[in-house]
């Protein structure tokens, strides 16, 4: 039997650096009050001897995990099959690897889920949690305060945990996006414009039906339908639409999925689109959008670039802890816009040959 090697020690790398214990923990740790020269002789060491850590010790003395949850309230049935969550999750994962941190993901199904999730997040295992695709009536983000976790959330909270304390969050212009391509149908001369929304316990999916009606305030009820933000969702809400208005010209979609589903069964009617009616969707998820029949004209939103930005919301933090003030030393997140703990993304229309 082959006999694996010792593990290289601290106390190794210290011998080699010529340092002393506390010094070389120091380095390692990431604290400060090291000469650079000194740092340099450390690193070197660490580097030679392939010393690798101890976590828990490390834990122990920097009361820091180097973990991040990522909460998505949303069964593992939706999270991967909507490439929503993947550019979201990507653009989280990249900024936490930049920073050696590491992703811990935890999907919710049910309510026993959500109190599991709490109880994880309780225990001290990570630093923080990045939350997102909540729900208006979700436990969630009381059993986090509870928790007492640092967090940043994906899109505008819609809830009240009962703490009376304001939420850090990242979003997109869903309002204004909207708006923008109600407009572009409405400048087409379209006159009957449906609405197809997302599920509307969700903030995402209520401003883009305001801003739907800021376009069309007096629009028949009949022009707007249920979704789920779903492709099978869109089928159904556009048979629906059509048996309610079958001269409808034009159709807003509260994201891609939503409006993918809605061009099959506009072609299983023999409707041509745009000519008979015009159909946008949100998200604009490449190369999903450009992959459509035809091509499909959405409103843009960064996904990747609102992951990345919760994150370095939550590591910017002091001692790990998000707040308004770090929302305000982020470069981004003053260039985006919203208020001191919210930064809004901007939305932009992009026209294919959908509408």
């Amino acid at each position: 039997m082959t006999e694996t090697a010792p593990r290289p020690t601290l106390e190794a790398v210290a011998a080699l650096a010529g340092v002393s214990r506390a010094t070389a923990s120091r380095v390692v740790n990431g604290g400060d009050g090291v000469r650079e020269p000194l740092v340099e002789r450390v690193r070197r060491a660490v580097e030679e001897l392939g010393y690798v850590p101890n976590q828990a010790a490390r834990s122990l003395v920097t009361r820091r995990h180097d973990a991040v949850a990522v909460v998505v309230a949303e069964p593992e049935t939706r999270v991967f099959a909507d490439p929503f969550f993947a550019l979201q999750l990507r653009g989280i994962s990249k900024e936490l690897t930049a920073h050696d941190n590491q992703l811990v993901l935890l999907l919710t199904e049910g309510r026993d889920d959500h109190a599991r999730v709490g109880r994880y997040l309780a225990g001290g295992h990570v630093d923080g949690a990045l939350v997102f695709s909540l729900h208006l009536d979700d436990p969630l983000p009381g059993l986090i305060r509870r928790a007492g976790v640092p967090t940043v959330f994906g899109g505008r909270p819609g809830w009240d945990d009962g703490s009376g304390a304001e939420a850090v969050y990242v979003d997109s212009d869903n309002r204004g996006g909207a708006r923008e391509a109600v407009r572009h149908l409405v400048g087409l001369g379209r006159s009957r414009v449906a609405h197809i929304t997302g599920p509307l316990d969700q903030t995402s999916a209520a401003d883009r039906l305001d801003g739907f009606r800021d376009v069309l305030p007096d629009a028949d009820p009949r022009l707007v339908v249920r979704g789920d933000f779903t492709p099978a969702g869109g089928e159904r809400a556009m048979r629906d639409l059509l048996d309610r208005r079958p001269d409808v010209d034009a159709v807003f979609a509260a994201n891609d999925l939503t409006a993918a589903g809605a061009l099959r069964v506009l072609r299983e009617h023999g409707r041509r689109v745009p000519d008979d009616v015009a159909v946008i969707g949100f998200d604009d998820m490449l190369p999903f959008a450009e992959q459509t029949d035809p091509p499909l004209t959405t409103v843009r939103q960064d996904i990747e670039e609102m992951g990345r930005l919760m994150a370095r919301l939550l590591l910017r933090g002091h001692e790990g802890r998000a707040t308004a003030e770090d929302a305000e030393k982020v470069p981004e997140a003053q260039e985006a816009g919203g208020t001191p703990f919210g930064v809004v993304l901007p939305t932009t229309l992009v026209r294919r040959a959908s509408a």
